[in-house]
């Protein structure tokens, strides 16, 4: 037996009780309160009570803190109306918090595909008070965003990722702009086989995210092993810089680079390479 279980086979409500201290986990807007999509069902869509989005307050050593968990097996973990301003409303209060004296930390799991088709414009509104709740409450504790499978993080969520002031991934995870099967269908197979799955995790997965930079920690796919890794991504406080405000190093490299050519994993490792500051 395992001595440390998968935490990428947990369920969203399963990851949030984890991360907070025994006995402290509450949720907030829980199934029993029926906050669901109302534009699903119209559409031939069973709904969800809770619209795949679980968020919970209690407490991360001793220290007030919500937890916001994305269901990655409920529409892909799509972003739609309720669900987006769940998140976005968690991290508003945080803030609030914050600003009154009382000290909150914030954790997202993200395991979503982006925007929700069915809601587009609806949920393309909600991913962007989701950001803008992240730079304002990244303020006055560090955001730490978790990528663990099997979903990934892609969409305007993937900018989300970008704007937490730590992020941490498994090998297992994903994390891009734009996912697998929307670049095949745009690009065509012969510039991204969906299918092809070491080429996919070699271009987006949780290792070359580490070693390009764009990701803070690389864990292995444990429960305890996350929970210490965010452990100690809160304990390094807010960083002095980050990662989305250093946008003149990132840019003129993105500008040079030949997109006439076929991208590699190699290429991109080169692309975020910092070797030559060192």
């Amino acid at each position: 037996m395992r001595s440390d279980r998968s935490f990428i086979e947990l369920k969203a409500r399963q990851r949030a009780r984890l991360l907070l201290d025994e006995g402290s986990f509450r949720e907030l807007l829980d199934p029993f309160d029926v906050i669901m999509s109302p534009w699903l069902g119209p559409q031939g869509i069973v709904p969800q009570s809770d619209d795949g989005m679980v968020v919970a307050r209690g407490t991360i050593n001793g220290q007030p803190a919500v937890v916001v968990a994305i269901e990655g097996s409920f529409q892909g973990g799509s972003m739609g109306e309720v669900s987006g301003a769940k998140m976005a409303a968690a991290l508003e209060l945080a803030a609030e918090d914050n600003r009154n004296g009382i000290k909150t930390q914030a954790v997202l799991c993200l395991e979503t595909g982006g925007v929700r088709l069915q809601e587009a414009n609806l949920g393309l509104a909600a991913i962007a008070d989701i950001h803008a709740a992240i730079v304002d409450l990244r303020r006055y504790t560090p955001v730490i965003g978790i990528i663990a499978g099997t979903v990934g993080c892609f969409g305007g969520m993937s900018i989300a990722a970008a704007l937490c002031s730590y992020l941490i991934v498994t090998r297992e995870a994903r994390l891009g702009l734009n996912g697998p099967q929307v670049i095949e269908q745009e690009a065509g197979i012969e510039e991204y086989d969906s299918r092809d799955r070491p080429f996919i995790w070699s271009m987006t997965g949780g290792e070359t995210r580490y070693r390009s930079g764009l990701v803070d920690m690389l864990v292995s796919d444990g429960e305890q092993a996350v929970k210490k890794a965010m452990n100690e991504a809160i304990a390094k406080g807010i960083p002095a810089q980050h990662r989305s405000d250093n946008y003149a190093w990132f840019l003129p490299r993105l500008s040079q680079f030949d997109t006439q050519k076929q991208a590699d994993a190699q290429q991109i490792l080169q692309l975020f390479s910092r070797e030559e500051e060192k």
